[in-house]
């Protein structure tokens, strides 16, 4: 009887384990959704503003974008079109992403999320720049004139990517959670379960001394 009520015990305590780590889960995710809700929302003049800030960095990257890729292609003409373009426009993004973060956006999320966010939306966008870009200056089209109007197609979708997912500490924080999620939950489970199983070995070790 003692050894039936010993592993109920057990079990009853597993379980309550279980329960406990899916409270506290439940919990976190909820104080992430108060932080997320309480994000303060934009006047149309602070969007403006904020809009202008992009349009200011997002030029400066620009000019560096041109400078290099005239550089590469114009001035030395060391490089075909495509790698002069591929090289001008990875420095851009690594100026613009690295100021629209801190001063355009201010967002506080996850920065390696949020650059992997930036390169998901690069690799869709350069294949398609680079190789359209590049049929259009083999047709005879300006080669100049074509990085400009790949430069114009990068900011008018770049701004909405980085306004409504890159920077919305929202949405970054919830897949940030899931992430964790994925990596982290069994690992403490196993871990807490563990715990648990050395102190029912310890309960059982003393409670067979008291036997003897």
């Amino acid at each position: 009887m003692a050894k039936k009520e010993f592993k109920g015990e057990k079990i009853q305590e597993k379980d309550n384990l279980i329960q406990n780590n899916n409270m506290v889960e439940k919990e976190k995710k909820n104080s992430n959704d108060k932080k997320g809700n309480e994000e303060i929302l934009l006047t149309k003049k602070q969007q403006f503003f904020q809009f202008l800030k992009f349009l200011a960095f997002s030029i400066s990257a620009g000019v560096i974008q041109l400078l290099s890729f005239e550089l590469f292609y114009t001035w030395t003409k060391c490089l075909a079109w495509w790698p002069a373009y591929l090289i001008s426009i990875t420095l851009s993004v690594i100026w613009n992403f690295t100021f629209n973060r801190k001063f355009t956006f201010k967002a506080a999320s996850n920065v390696p999320l949020a650059m992997t966010i930036v390169i998901i939306y690069y690799a869709m966008f350069i294949p398609v720049s680079t190789f359209g870009g590049n049929a259009l200056e083999q047709i005879g089209w300006n080669g100049t004139l074509v990085t400009f109007i790949m430069m114009v197609l990068n900011f008018i979708t770049e701004f909405f990517w980085d306004k409504f997912i890159v920077f919305n500490d929202k949405l970054i924080n919830k897949i940030s959670n899931k992430f964790k999620g994925l990596f982290k939950k069994e690992q403490i489970l196993e871990h807490e379960i563990e715990q648990v199983e050395i102190k029912e070995k310890e309960k059982e070790s003393s409670e067979e001394e008291k036997a003897d």
